[in-house]
């Protein structure tokens, strides 16, 4: 086996059931690659995959056992553990994420080989056209991108995704951060070095269904907003002082129509709306503070992140989730 001092690329690609993709991503990635003339590699990731995607991986491990690494989850982690096992496994002085079902498309690669020998340390994939989605997820990708950098102190670049390289010592850095709940990109933004974009058309699927439904992408914003920003916990402040700001407001008026004889505050209407918007209110911040106290309780219990059914026949890799 090559030795990591060795390996200069570490191509890491999460996979869930994308067995239709595999054979085409490993042709298209084996050819880019091979193209710079430097050792490489290609950790595939399976994240519980149920469709033979397991099995394709080992075929081609057994194919190409210099270049090929499977890591084999023992259930379904997640698609950002995945690519945070990924990171642990790669051995490159470079390491590239990309996503299996060829979205990203491998020719990019040299590009971001290219600016990362100018010295970047992070070359990140900027998304200038998006084909084969519908309006509504670009439109809601457009927003969550512009509010997570309005609400965080972290300067995300707008419009990219996992799609990136990042040099060695980005790597270590991200290696040493263990929350569960990941963003990885705003992770390996707020690492800092020097960094840089590099644009590209994003492909439309090569086979299959998205992974990524209304529903997860849902928990997917959720966690990079209570990751990197309190301003859902501020906002319980900021309507606070609006309710108390209106109340005073509203005791001179009240007053003022009760001495002229109005009967507009009179009976419980007005009463028992004002208490049921309030205790509303109340309620729903009370959930957003549990979320935050959730996370908190999911780091103090101390579970590995993952935990691997079979990882690459490598003295250099790490043990079976012992971080």
């Amino acid at each position: 086996m090559t030795s990591q001092r060795e390996v200069t690329f570490s191509v890491v690609v999460p996979v869930y059931n994308e067995v239709e993709s595999l054979p085409e991503l490993y042709r298209r990635v084996r050819a880019v690659m091979e193209s710079l003339g430097e050792p490489w590699e290609l950790v595939l990731v399976d994240d519980g995959s149920t469709d033979g995607s397991t099995e394709l991986m080992r075929r081609l491990r057994e194919q190409d056992p210099e270049h090929v690494r499977p890591v084999i989850f023992s259930r379904n982690f997640g698609h950002q553990i995945a690519v945070t096992a990924g990171i642990d496994y790669a051995r490159g002085k470079a390491v590239i994420l990309m996503d299996a079902d060829l979205q990203d498309p491998p020719e990019v690669i040299p590009q971001l080989v290219e600016k990362w020998r100018e010295g970047y340390h992070v070359v990140y994939a900027v998304r200038k056209a998006r084909e084969g989605e519908s309006w509504f997820k670009k439109a809601t990708a457009a927003l969550f991108y512009r509010l997570i950098r309005r609400i965080t102190d972290v300067d995300i670049p707008p419009d990219t995704g996992d799609f990136r390289l990042m040099d060695r010592r980005v790597v270590d850095v991200l290696r040493q951060m263990k929350e569960r709940h990941r963003f990885l990109r705003g992770m390996a933004a707020w690492v800092g070095f020097r960094q840089i974009g590099v644009p590209y058309v994003r492909a439309p699927r090569y086979a299959g269904e998205t992974k990524y439904p209304l529903r997860k992408m849902l928990k997917f914003a959720w966690d990079a907003i209570t990751s990197f920003s309190y301003a859902p916990l501020q906002m319980a402040t900021y309507l606070g002082f609006l309710s108390a700001g209106m109340a005073i407001l509203a005791i001179p008026v009240v007053v003022m129509a009760r001495l002229a004889g109005s009967h507009a505050f009179y009976g419980q209407a007005t009463t028992l709306i004002a208490v049921l918007f309030l205790g509303g209110v109340q309620l729903i911040f009370l959930g957003i503070l549990g979320e935050y106290i959730g996370r908190i309780y999911d780091e103090v219990k101390g579970r590995p992140l993952y935990v691997v059914a079979e990882a690459p026949d490598d003295e250099t890799s790490p043990p079976p989730q012992s971080k």
